[in-house]
């Protein structure tokens, strides 16, 4: 049984109408047409799907709309766009940090959310803020380049 909800997606109000438990996920990609986070695993172990939900990393595959209705809801999309990147999405070019770019927009989230409740992160606490998204191309180092370089951190820190 669809119904109506609102939510605040990138600063803005949106009301779409589906069952409650449909995923975050899904209606961000499909309704809003937001194509940045991605599907991966469907279960919430990969990370692609990650968006910020006040702030801090939620994975959107496994999170229903009824626990997201009326709360800020930040996708990549939110974060920068290309007339005016975000610092860490801008870090991310300049460490050359994506290879393919399936996994990336949910690694810039999971930094996103680190940077929010720690502006200066070690090295430590990037590589284990960001241990939970998958990437298979092997760019771990540049990531933790990137995050460092994003929060005026030129050397590794820990």
């Amino acid at each position: 049984m669809s119904s109506t909800l609102t939510l605040q997606v990138n600063g803005q109000a949106q009301q779409v109408s589906a069952p409650p438990n449909t995923p975050l996920l899904y209606v961000l990609r499909n309704d809003l047409q937001l194509k940045a986070a991605k599907f991966g695993c469907g279960l919430g172990q990969c990370g692609a799907c990650s968006v910020l939900v006040e702030g801090r990393r939620t994975l959107s595959c496994d999170t229903p709309l009824w626990a997201c209705e009326g709360k800020a809801i930040t996708t990549l999309e939110g974060m920068g766009n290309p007339d005016k990147l975000s610092a860490l999405q801008q870090a991310f070019i300049d460490e050359q940090a994506a290879q393919c770019g399936y996994c990336v927009p949910g690694i810039l989230v999971s930094a996103q959310a680190l940077i929010n409740r720690t502006p200066k992160p070690t090295e430590a606490e990037i590589i284990q803020a960001l241990n939970e998204n998958l990437c298979r191309c092997g760019t771990h180092t540049r990531f933790v380049r990137a995050v460092l370089r994003a929060t005026g951190q030129s050397q590794v820190t820990a």
